[in-house]
């Protein structure tokens, strides 16, 4: 779930992402930074450990994109991958 989009006062992404699972898990979180046009300037993919029944946050540099003030939104990919 997207919490914050980087822009110039904050660049960072921030990201919440749950875990039903009744085990700690790791999940792969995908995002894609967009210019006001709807072009895609990055992607990226971080893993991030979630505990059982939990929720973490994660934040992720918005600079992977470029120009952080060129970020008009973000794409955060809904359901995260567990990793095996």
């Amino acid at each position: 779930m997207l919490k914050h989009c980087a822009d110039a006062e904050d660049p960072y992404t921030t990201v919440e992402v749950r875990n039903p699972n009744a085990r700690d898990a790791i999940f792969t979180v995908r995002v894609g930074f967009r210019d006001e046009n709807g072009f895609k300037m990055a992607e990226t993919t971080d893993q991030v450990s979630v505990p059982a029944k939990g929720t973490a946050t994660h934040r992720v540099f918005g600079g992977r994109a470029g120009d952080v003030s060129r970020i008009s939104h973000c794409d955060v990919q809904r359901r995260a991958d567990a990793d095996e």
